[in-house]
């Protein structure tokens, strides 16, 4: 029986301000995406070129993240992210006011912008640190959900982008990122049991843990699913069914609040159900809805609700990733959050550019969708080959309070 109730366990303020912070973060990481049909109209770029525009920001975000998560653990999560949002609003200042008029410019750019994606690396330890082991699932669900940020931007950009220009949303961007920035100074604090900071040599020691590329490779599908459809679901739903750029912009907000929205329910139910257990029935959803998006449905509004669906699957799997790594990697959360990032972040660079390179190949999204689909059939067999290990050591009774 849980001992505090979940409002009492923790610090609320830091909670919802790095909830705020990875919002917004996400909002401007996942940007090229939505302004990709514009951008690609104006600029004339191939269905590969697009497909590698929206996926380097999160590539870059990816390879951040380990550097976003050694700054945690040696500046303390708090001044690591405020290092990073400074870093994000002079990119933007940039795109705002440079010539972006180059495929080469805006590859560039997605570089930037991954640093708002390694924000992933600052507000997850910057939570998870506040809260004992029976909260951990709830709490980084609650953090975590920053990824709702992603539908702001499919929500808004292409609508701003016909008013004002698609240069010009970068400059509009400023406005929202300064509020987070002023709450995220005024409200978050660092927890007071943070770990010591360890050497790069104790870092690289993380990685002769198999069960930490387990985690990578779990987290590569869930929210590399995740990341990788917010960020070509404009372009899909635009090439696939002729759409107008602020239609598939709505069609994709629908999927990605859907995914965003149930992550803290995902790590809620891995806190009640166990996180195993959690996972594996993701994994099955999401392939089956995937391989269903497959087959090219006749229709947008066929397509949107089976995309719901698997975002559906998917954010409730990153939740339930994310119950299961505090458990395991308690001490070293500050670069586990930043490796397990990183693989989510290679996950849905590798999604994104591989619906491009599908498109042009072979006319049709059929082969990266299905690909994706079978890459979480092949995580449900990893984590059955696992779970009785897992449950039998770390995550036993006599070793945790929490469900594993």
């Amino acid at each position: 029986m849980q001992k505090t109730s979940f409002w009492k366990a923790g610090h609320t303020p830091t909670l919802l301000a790095s909830f705020f912070y990875f919002d917004l973060s996400f909002m401007v990481w996942v940007i090229l995406g939505p302004l990709a049909v514009q951008i690609s109209k104006d600029i004339g770029l191939t269905p590969a070129q697009k497909g590698l525009m929206v996926a380097t920001p999160l590539l870059a975000g990816a390879l951040l993240r380990i550097v976003m998560g050694v700054l945690v653990d040696h500046l303390k999560p708090k001044k690591a992210g405020l290092i990073g949002q400074l870093v994000v609003i002079a990119g933007l200042v940039w795109a705002w006011l440079g010539d972006l008029h180059t495929y080469q410019s805006l590859l560039a750019l997605g570089m930037l912008l991954g640093v708002a994606g390694a924000a992933f690396a600052v507000a997850l330890p910057l939570a998870s640190r506040w809260y004992p082991p029976e909260h951990q699932g709830t709490a980084l669900g609650i953090a975590g959900a920053g990824n709702s940020g992603t539908a702001f931007a499919a929500l808004f950009a292409p609508a701003l982008a016909i008013a004002y220009g698609w240069q010009s949303v970068f400059g509009l961007c400023l406005i929202p990122l300064g509020v987070a920035l002023a709450v995220y100074l005024i409200f978050a604090k660092d927890a007071p049991s943070a770990p010591p900071p360890k050497s790069m040599v104790e870092y690289l020691q993380v990685l002769k843990d198999k069960d930490a590329w387990w985690f990578m490779f779990f987290y590569s599908v869930t929210f590399g699913g995740f990341s990788g459809l917010a960020s070509s679901l404009t372009i899909y739903f635009n090439g696939q069914y002729g759409l107008s750029p602020v239609t598939a912009g709505y069609f994709t907000a629908a999927c990605v609040f859907a995914g965003s929205l149930v992550r803290p329910l995902g790590g809620r139910m891995a806190d009640r159900i166990g996180g195993i257990r959690t996972l594996s029935i993701m994994y099955l959803l999401a392939a089956t809805f995937l391989f269903i998006a497959s087959i090219g449905l006749p229709s947008a509004a066929m397509a949107v609700v089976v995309f719901v669906l698997a975002m559906l699957a998917l954010g409730t799997g990153n939740g339930a990733v994310f119950q299961l790594v505090p458990q395991r990697f308690r001490k070293e959360i500050g670069v586990m959050t930043g490796l397990v990032g990183m693989a989510g972040g290679i996950g849905g660079f590798y999604l994104a550019s591989s619906l491009g390179f599908s498109k042009q190949a072979t006319g049709s999204y059929q082969l990266g969708l299905c690909i994706f689909a079978s890459l979480a059939l092949l995580a449900l067999v990893g984590l059955t080959v696992v779970k009785g290990r897992w449950r039998t050591t770390w995550g036993s009774a006599a070793m945790t309070t929490a469900k594993i």
